[in-house]
């Protein structure tokens, strides 16, 4: 990685517009996608949990989001938003799965019944 702070000499005296990603990977090319979750659940009890995302485009390439590292809380009716990155971008997304998982080995299954939900790129708002 580099520091913001030696960038803004080199970025300054190109014409074109450059591209920098903040949130990087420590994978090749190391640029995250993200995006932001907007989630509204139905469950009368409260859930909390992890969420992971996988998006599918219309030829049936599939990309998975990294899993947050703090848990979120569900209750019913209300709003949560969550922030995801993928490694890779998909431009015209056919399907979005969800994943919900306590992280607990030992104890019931929980399903997270969703209200409503909203899949919104940071990288490109205008999708």
């Amino acid at each position: 990685g580099y520091h913001a702070d030696r960038w803004k000499k080199l970025l300054i005296s190109y014409s074109s517009p450059t591209k920098a990603y903040f949130d990087t990977s420590g994978q090749d090319p190391f640029c995250m996608y993200n995006y932001l979750l907007d989630i509204t659940t139905w469950n009368k009890s409260i859930r909390r949990g992890f969420i992971k995302v996988k998006i599918t485009d219309y030829a049936g390439n599939t990309i998975e989001s990294q899993m947050n590292s703090e848990a979120s809380t569900f209750q019913q009716y209300k709003r949560v938003k969550i922030l995801t990155g993928f490694h890779q971008d998909i431009e015209k997304i056919a399907k979005i799965s969800l994943t919900f998982s306590t992280k607990t080995l030992i104890g019931p299954k929980h399903k997270l019944r969703i209200l409503q939900m909203k899949l919104k790129s940071l990288n490109n708002p205008k999708r």
